[in-house]
Order: C-alpha cells, then sequence, then structure tokens
C-alpha cells in the first residue's frame, strides 16, 4: 500500500484528522486528540504504529515478520508494521481498523463519531 492510499483510509475514519506533534517526520492520525496510528514517512519501506489488544499483538506479531513491538510506543499495546508487503492487505486494513476501533471505544461517549 503507497502512502497516498494509506493516509487516504485512515483519514476516511470517521472523525480521524493528522498532525505533526512530535516532529516533522512522524505523522500522527488522531480521533478526538487521541492517537490511533502514527506513521513514519522517513522509513523506506514505510511503518506504521498501530494500537492493538495485547493478545492480537502477541499472535500477530507471531505470524508475521513484519509485525513488531511498538517502536517507541508501549510494547504490550501497540505494533509497528513495516509496510513490506508480506502482510496481506485485507488483514493490513483489520489491523488499522482495530485501532481506530479500540480509540474509540476509550473515548468518553460525548467525543465518540456519531
Amino acid at each position: 500500500m503507497d502512502f497516498e492510499i494509506l493516509r487516504s483510509y485512515l483519514l476516511a475514519k470517521a472523525g480521524a484528522g493528522e498532525d505533526f506533534p512530535f516532529d516533522e517526520t512522524t505523522l500522527v492520525f488522531k480521533i478526538a486528540g487521541k492517537m490511533f496510528a502514527l506513521l513514519g514517512l522517513n522509513d523506506e519501506p514505510l511503518r506504521i504504529n498501530l494500537k492493538c489488544d495485547p493478545l492480537l499483538a502477541e499472535s500477530l506479531r507471531e505470524r508475521y515478520s513484519a509485525v513488531l513491538p511498538g517502536y517507541h510506543m508501549n510494547k504490550r499495546h501497540w505494533n509497528t508494521v513495516v509496510l513490506d508487503g508480506s502482510v496481506p492487505e485485507a488483514e493490513f486494513r483489520a489491523m488499522i481498523d482495530a485501532s481506530y476501533a479500540l480509540v474509540v471505544k476509550g473515548l468518553p461517549k460525548s467525543k465518540r463519531p456519531a
């Protein structure tokens, strides 16, 4: 998945926005001020950090060599996915969807998208 398709998919999530809160090379995607994805723009291949249920995170790491403990994140709750083509696109999109859903679930009901 190339950068523009990935960025469009992330921004298509209800209420999603993007900014650079840390530096000019780490694009962060948020919902209601909470991060659900971090994308390293200078990484080749691209790498993305996604929030994940701890048990699922371990399972994904065992299945795919491109899924690693979250770089600079809580390694129990975050995975880094190297976009080298080894993770099927449907599985990768499911990881994004799950990350977004976990963050939305943790928001107060008044801040969740309709």
